[in-house]
């Protein structure tokens, strides 16, 4: 037979729980957990929120010491616990769904509790003795739900995004490799899924590299808002309850924990009402999503066949593709990277929607924002790596099928129009659609230019303008 646990006694305004003595969450945790079994994702899985929580608290407890607000003891006792869970420890108590109500407070009651609960250990005290050191009076003193969730959010999202920079920079550098290993390779451009005119391969890829390039700039330029935090605001933007000059002090201990050059800002009312900076940093991640989805349609269509499809490149084989069709190989990291952008940009609608939903003074919706930009964030990392892994280090062309694809297409006389007029260039083209014959082949034949002329004006630098 099971032991019932321990118990412990807290309460609240709406009365008294028992909470488990071992526990180092308390009764607004507690109700929290009961409330909102919404995604079964604790805030436990996003480790930086957590440990941004931890920064934002030990900040606050410096900056309270400092002007003498909070005694030596319990600031000491607080910046370890703090300490402890930035080291890693204490994330199984970050217990509340991801998605709740209440604009984040029961996450911010959930950090508090636990802290205070891991501070009287170090003052030699039980859980729950809060006449000593109180999760709001001690833990939350100088603070509102209202400026902590949206700072932590926001020191939480530097490095996710930080991080999905360096993703986008593995696969960017994997398409510049193949595009300098298919510099040579002169295939058929194609505009309106028509044939247009002749380029490399490795163009082709480049283009995908640059792509990624100017993504990542984005990003960066998102960042830059992300560095702006309200810390020191309280309930709605007027500081009430800080001392005088508490949010310059309070972003300056953030700093120096978080390496961030974070930065209050300039109107702190404006500020606490204000998600523009995550719908900005959301339509970032949109972009990203988009682009990156396009690119992996054009693999998929490069590679596709390979018998009755453009087959140009091919992908590397990862897993057997049908089970009924033997010897059938799927693009399945291109299709699954596609699936992560489908993702993605429907999170955006939501953060708009969110972000859109505020009213006065705050926006109550910053748990499903930060949900979505998170998810977005960690699924277009990890979409980044693998298509870069799986996938483009691994792609061959097939050199000998496109030069065949050259000298049969008609959209090289395009190039030849300077040199054997417009005219002749129609005739050319007309009668290569007549007869299916290659229009090299039917220059030849009708001698408007020499073998060795041909080849020169057909040499990959002089058809890209390289």
């Amino acid at each position: 037979m099971a032991k019932t646990p321990a118990m412990r006694i807290e309460h609240d305004l709406l009365g008294e729980r028992e909470v488990p003595v071992d526990a180092y969450y308390g009764i607004h945790t507690l109700r929290a957990i009961e409330n909102f079994p919404i995604s079964g994702t604790q805030i436990k899985a996003y480790a930086e929120l957590v440990i941004a929580l931890a920064s934002v608290k030990k900040a606050s407890a410096l900056a309270n010491h400092q002007f003498g607000l909070l005694p030596d003891e319990k600031k000491d006792a607080i910046t370890h616990a703090c300490d402890e869970i930035l080291a890693g420890e204490l994330h199984d108590q970050f217990v509340v769904d991801i998605i709740q109500g209440g604009a984040g407070t029961s996450t911010n009651m959930n950090a508090n509790e636990v802290i205070a609960n891991r501070a009287l250990e170090h003052l030699g005290l039980p859980h729950g003795a809060y006449k000593e050191l109180h999760p709001l009076e001690h833990v939350n003193m100088s603070q509102s739900t209202n400026d902590v969730y949206p700072t932590a959010i926001k020191v939480a999202l530097h490095s996710k995004i930080n991080l999905l920079i360096d993703a986008m920079g593995v696969l960017q550098e994997a398409f510049e490799q193949k595009a300098a290993e298919f510099a040579d390779i002169l295939k058929m451009g194609r505009t309106q899924l028509q044939d247009a005119v002749p380029m490399t391969l490795g163009q082709e890829f480049r283009a995908f590299a640059i792509m990624l390039s100017e993504d990542r700039d984005r990003l960066r330029e998102a960042s830059q808002l992300i560095q702006e935090i309200n810390l020191g605001a309280t309930a709605i933007g007027t500081g009430i309850n800080t001392p005088k000059g508490y949010p310059k002090v309070v972003c300056d201990y953030l700093v120096e924990i978080t390496g961030i050059p974070l930065v209050t800002a300039g109107n702190l009312v404006e500020a606490t009402q204000d998600s523009g900076a995550f719908v900005q940093l959301s339509g970032v991640l949109k972009r990203v999503a988009v682009k990156l989805s396009k690119t992996c349609n054009d693999l998929r269509l490069l590679s596709s066949g390979p018998r009755a499809g453009f087959n140009e490149i091919n992908l590397p084989p990862v897993q057997a593709g049908s089970s009924i069709m033997p010897g059938k190989v799927n693009p399945v990291i291109p299709e699954v990277v596609n699936q992560i952008a489908f993702e993605v940009i429907g999170n955006d609608v939501t953060v708009s929607f969110a972000a859109e939903a505020g009213q006065l003074q705050l926006n109550a919706f910053e748990p499903i924002i930060v949900r979505n930009l998170f998810n977005s964030l960690v699924f277009l990392r990890q979409g980044c790596l693998i298509l870069a892994e799986r996938c483009v280090v691994g792609i061959t062309a097939n050199r000998d099928y496109l030069s065949e694809i050259i000298a049969n297409s008609i959209g090289v006389v395009t190039a030849l129009n300077p040199y054997i007029g417009y005219e002749n260039a129609s005739a050319v083209a007309t009668e290569a659609h007549r007869t299916g014959r290659g229009v090299t082949e039917i220059v030849l034949e009708k001698g408007l230019l020499s073998k060795e002329e041909l080849d020169d004006i057909l040499r990959p630098e002089s058809l890209i303008g390289e």
